[in-house]
């Protein structure tokens, strides 16, 4: 089971809208159960459920202990405007993974159009709850390489057969991941982005090549 966000009242942890709708009716949770609650201040709280509604679900906390699994380095992820199956899966298990941020991309080469920012930042919702992340990152875009470049941090974009493997770039504290299209970045987008990284000999797809990347850069 997910740990959930809720509000923390003294010793007590009201959750509210979709999450509880979930628990009653998804999970069929009942009063006397245990769930895990995220503390944004770095807890993990174990909650007896008093009440259950789909309008709120109300507990006392029964235990605490203390939960920090966010990396210590902030990775933004500007992944390429993919299909929406692989650009899902990018925005889910990235999000696992430790990603901070997401910025799509709306490279000259992506297929894809459109923004569903609603429906991206559930899927980024759900994940992060999965993986017991304390913040959930938030999803910007689709916006042109030039955009991205503009308002994100120390940009490196990944390139097939570049000579210098991602893992021994400089690692500062932030820094923004750029994934292409499955077409590749033009010749026109290489010349943006001076930092250029590979992640090895083998052909990776866009949505593989991000998660790795992402994996990479947070230092796990």
């Amino acid at each position: 089971m997910p740990a959930f966000f809720g509000r923390r009242e003294g010793d007590r942890v009201v959750i509210e809208g979709g999450d509880a709708r979930h628990l009653a009716r998804s999970l069929r949770a009942r009063p006397g159960e245990h769930i895990q609650v995220v503390d944004p201040d770095g807890l993990m709280l174990t909650v007896r459920l008093e009440s259950v509604s789909a309008l709120k679900v109300e507990g006392v906390i029964a235990a605490e202990r203390e939960h920090n699994p966010e990396p210590t380095r902030h990775v933004i992820v500007g992944i390429s405007h993919l299909p929406a199956a692989s650009l899902e899966l990018v925005l889910s298990r990235c999000t696992e993974v430790g990603a901070s941020a997401f910025h799509i991309v709306q490279a000259q080469r992506s297929v894809a159009r459109g923004a569903r920012q609603e429906r991206w930042q559930t899927i980024i919702r759900e994940a992060a709850m999965l993986a017991g992340r304390l913040r959930v990152p938030i999803v910007a875009g689709p916006s042109p390489l030039a955009e991205v470049l503009e308002e994100r941090p120390n940009p490196v974009m990944l390139v097939r057969g570049a000579p210098t493997p991602l893992a021994a770039m400089p690692r500062p504290r932030e820094v923004t991941l750029l994934i292409g299209p499955e077409g590749g970045w033009t010749e026109q987008e290489l010349t943006m982005v001076s930092d250029q990284a590979g992640l090895g000999p083998r052909n990776l797809r866009a949505d593989t090549a991000a998660i790795v990347a992402t994996a990479i850069a947070a230092g796990l």
